[in-house]
């Protein structure tokens, strides 16, 4: 962890962002203002900013403890959602491993509670445990995905944005019929996949080129609406 005086050096509003896998939110953060940290438990060569290989909850309790988490501004959370995720559970468990995922969405939100921030946590459509006081999706962003998320809001607020109509179908395979469609399918190995360039093109995500980092990330432009959605309301609670 970056020490406190060091933090402070930062003009733009410091970020950390925990589970950050291949940095998809972390690039979007950086467009909107944020100087932006990042923390996997996995190795992730190609995040594009100063990162952390650890428990995620672990380095998150120890600047709490210390009292750096004051030098942040913002903690963004993705926890694996695998374990009761709508999009993987059936699949999973057909396979006689659904299920075996340790659910880390309730200590991750006790965590940032006690950070004292303002927070982001993101998961999937199908997650019961979060509130979806935001929802994205490609279309509202000209992305060739579809890819629904949701994020609970912690300490502070921000208005949806309409849900554009989608255009048409996610191109790939159903019950052994093709179906062709305007977005392409961010996840699995099935048929229909789209190449690694034709992923990088969809999402708006340049800087990796391994399938897994870019079937999990969250397309740049959701964290650079929400990022300057926070800075916007932090500006304004500031003139007030």
């Amino acid at each position: 962890m970056t020490r406190t005086t060091d933090i402070r050096r930062h003009h733009r509003p410091l970020l950390l962002d925990l589970f950050s896998c291949a940095g998809g939110a972390a690039k979007g953060y950086a467009r909107a203002g944020f100087t932006v940290h990042g923390c996997d438990i996995a190795h992730r060569p190609n995040y594009p900013f100063p990162y952390h290989q650890g428990n995620a909850l672990e380095y998150l309790a120890r600047p709490i403890a210390t009292g750096e988490i004051r030098g942040y501004a913002f903690v963004h959370a993705s926890p694996p959602c695998q374990d009761k995720c709508a999009l993987t559970v059936g699949t999973n468990r057909s396979q006689g491993w659904g299920g075996t995922h340790q659910d880390l969405v309730a200590p991750t939100r006790t965590l940032l509670d006690e950070t004292g921030l303002p927070y982001v946590i993101e998961q999937p459509n199908g997650r019961a445990e979060i509130r979806k006081d935001l929802t994205m999706c490609g279309e509202m962003f000209g992305l060739g995905v579809i890819r629904h998320r949701n994020f609970e809001l912690g300490g502070w607020t921000a208005p949806q944005p309409a849900h554009v109509p989608h255009r048409g179908r996610v191109r790939g395979y159903r019950h052994g019929r093709f179906y062709d469609g305007p977005y392409v399918a961010a996840y699995g190995n099935g048929g229909g996949k789209p190449t690694v360039p034709e992923l990088q093109q969809a999402m708006g995500i340049t800087w990796t080129n391994v399938c897994e980092e870019l079937t999990e990330a969250i397309p740049p432009a959701y964290s650079e609406h929400i990022g300057r959605a926070f800075l916007a309301s932090r500006a304004l609670r500031a003139a007030a």
